[in-house]
């Protein structure tokens, strides 16, 4: 399929907008059955019978199931209809939270989070982003998937805050977990409704005989050149060393509330504004930046690398013990803070130079699935790693190394993207 095959899609789709609501829509919600714990962690403790070990099983569990299910999906996710695979993942994780809702024993508990782990993560997410790049041109990428994460930032705190609502109003006992878990499996499955209706069909694949092809063999040769592309490896490891600079984020509230004294109710405050309050500010406007103000994701991404470097060199030069000592944990907390919306700018575009390196329409599954696996393996060692350090080195000297490591990425990160750019650059060449 060319790049003009793909527009014209764009342009014939019946309100593109409406279309991208939808699974923004869906995208705030997939994944809240898959974390259920930061809504319901002790009542899942009390009335499920978990303990932190095994809660902990079933996370690592998740993770594991994740990243094996990533590689069969750079085969499977242009095999079948976006429509589909969005639609039925969705309905089959609303199912499955039904089934928890029964507080299954813990290897059923387990077995569940391996099956949301498949369905979230491998055959809904890579194709999701599939659909969203589909929907837009090179011009708009970078909105389409700023607004995606703004949006999904605006319905997690919907749907949370519903969820937590039922799990009060019914008085926070075992029913009430129950309650609360139904209705996440009844949004979830009203998500993937929606999707079923409104998400439309793939495009049939044609040969150069005119002949429309065998969509398993389409599949494999999807897969073989996605893995074959630099410009799709360029893209993943782009997004990969963001993603290692974001990890660290979750270590300026230790770091507030040991250095700086945080008070307790403000870490909760905070904890709130750094995941959902960055992610509703830092997409649109890392959108806007990339279509608008650097006319590339790519050259975007990589203007916040440099200032990353010189942000977190300033933030290590201020007296923070000493500011710590004499209470203005508030200076601590607005600094962290200004810099979680610099990476969350850049966090919200990772996928968006797909379309700058001309990666065939045909391919956008496969090609996301490989990106998907890359960008999210930090996941699998950036916490030990920052966690051993601060272990290994109590006090300011653990937070100074945690931060000196990310400059180190946010380094990495500018040669990274500017190969990238180099690529893009490429391909304008070649298309003039």
């Amino acid at each position: 399929m060319s790049n003009k095959t793909k527009a014209a899609m764009m342009k014939a789709a019946p309100n593109r907008w409406f279309t991208f609501c939808i699974l923004t829509l869906s995208g705030g919600i997939a994944f809240k059955l898959g974390s259920m714990k930061d809504m319901f962690y002790v009542p899942m403790q009390e009335f499920m019978g978990l303990t932190n070990t095994q809660i902990g099983g079933a996370m690592s569990a998740y993770g594991i199931v994740q990243t094996i299910g990533l590689i069969a999906g750079i085969y499977i996710c242009d095999m079948f209809s976006k429509k589909y695979m969005i639609g039925g993942s969705l309905i089959g994780i609303g199912l499955v939270g039904f089934y928890l809702a029964t507080f299954p024993p813990y290897w059923g508990f387990l077995a569940a989070f391996g099956v949301i782990a498949i369905l979230a993560e491998v055959t809904y997410w890579p194709v999701l982003l599939k659909a969203i790049r589909l929907l837009g041109d090179e011009k708009t990428q970078g909105r389409m998937f700023g607004f995606l994460e703004m949006g999904r930032g605006i319905v997690d705190v919907i749907i949370a805050g519903t969820a937590l609502a039922i799990f009060g109003a019914m008085g926070e006992g075992a029913n009430a977990l129950r309650a609360g878990l139904i209705f996440l499996s009844c949004a979830t499955i009203a998500a993937g409704i929606l999707c079923l209706i409104f998400v439309p069909n793939d495009e049939k694949r044609v040969g150069a005989d005119g002949k429309e092809l065998n969509k398993a063999t389409a599949a494999f040769g999807g897969m073989v050149q996605a893995l074959k592309s630099v410009d799709i490896w360029a893209v993943a490891l782009n997004g990969f060393v963001v993603y290692c600079i974001y990890c660290g984020l979750t270590y300026f509230i230790p770091f507030l509330n040991n250095i700086y004294l945080l008070p307790a109710t403000a870490v909760g405050a905070y904890g709130i504004i750094n995941q959902y309050g960055l992610k509703m500010v830092g997409g649109p406007i890392g959108g806007f930046m990339s279509d608008k103000v650097h006319k590339s994701s790519a050259k975007h991404i990589r203007m916040g690398f440099i200032v990353c470097i010189v942000a977190m060199a300033l933030f290590l030069m201020i007296p923070h013990e000493a500011l710590g000592a004499s209470g203005n944990w508030i200076i601590g907390a607005a600094c962290t803070l200004g810099f979680g919306a610099i990476v969350f700018t850049m966090r919200a575009v990772f996928f968006a130079p797909m379309d700058e390196v001309k990666v065939p329409a045909e391919i956008t599954g496969a090609a996301m699935s490989l990106a998907s696996l890359v960008i999210y393996l930090p996941n699998s060692f950036a916490y030990l790693m920052y966690g051993n350090f601060l272990d290994r080195f109590p006090g300011m000297a653990g937070y100074r190394i945690v931060f000196g490591v990310m400059i180190g990425w946010a380094v990495i990160g500018v040669f990274v993207s500017t190969f990238l750019i180099s690529r893009i650059k490429k391909h304008q060449q070649a298309g003039k």
